[in-house]
């Protein structure tokens, strides 16, 4: 998600100056998205797409012709924000610490592009069943922690490292995310 399609780059940039807080908030991220992935198919599958009210009224043509696609924002958004409120009160009850670490960027997980994108991603590739889209949130969210995992040790280091001046912080830091983006990319082309 951060490397092929640079979505969620505003929490990946703003929490990723430790390992610690990078890693607390790469597995807020696995959570939710292994989560709502799952949940949004079968919301898409059984109540939104096209038809997919049928199984109501088999006989009746007007289930058959029925789409509340149009709906799809609103259903995903719904339950990734209650996904989120559920794994914010699970950290601040059994981890504080990395709870005021993180501070006002775990509620912002709901606002998180990577998130809408793993439910929209999933919606237009047509998964066939609820395992690959789970298989798909599941690696989505795997990606993403790694992406921020590494990022925050590489800032780590870069701290006692000799950076010109005015590329120290977020220059230096989006230049590393460029390269390790190209190199993540090579991996598109590989087909197994």
């Amino acid at each position: 998600m951060v490397f092929a399609y640079f979505l969620g780059m505003c929490s990946y940039l703003a929490v990723s100056k430790t390992v610690q807080t990078g890693l607390g908030l790469g597995l807020a991220v696995v959570f939710v998205l292994s989560v709502t992935v799952p949940i949004n198919y079968l919301l898409y599958e059984y109540l939104l797409s096209p038809g997919a009210l049928q199984w109501i009224n088999p006989n009746d043509p007007q289930f058959l012709e029925l789409d509340l696609s149009f709906l799809s924002f609103i259903m995903f958004i719904a339950v990734i924000a209650s996904m989120v409120q559920l794994v914010e009160m699970i950290v601040e009850k059994f981890v504080p610490a990395l709870y005021g670490s993180l501070g006002i960027f775990l509620p912002l997980i709901a606002v998180n592009c990577a998130i809408l994108g793993g439910s929209l991603f999933m919606q237009q590739k047509e998964f066939s069943n609820i395992f690959e889209s789970l298989t798909y949130g599941f690696g989505s969210g795997i990606g993403w922690l790694l992406a921020i995992v590494a990022i925050a040790a590489i800032r780590e280091k870069i701290l006692y490292s000799n950076v010109p001046a005015p590329l120290r912080g977020l220059g230096i830091t989006f230049i590393v995310t460029g390269l390790m983006a190209i190199g993540f990319l090579s991996f598109m082309g590989i087909k197994i």
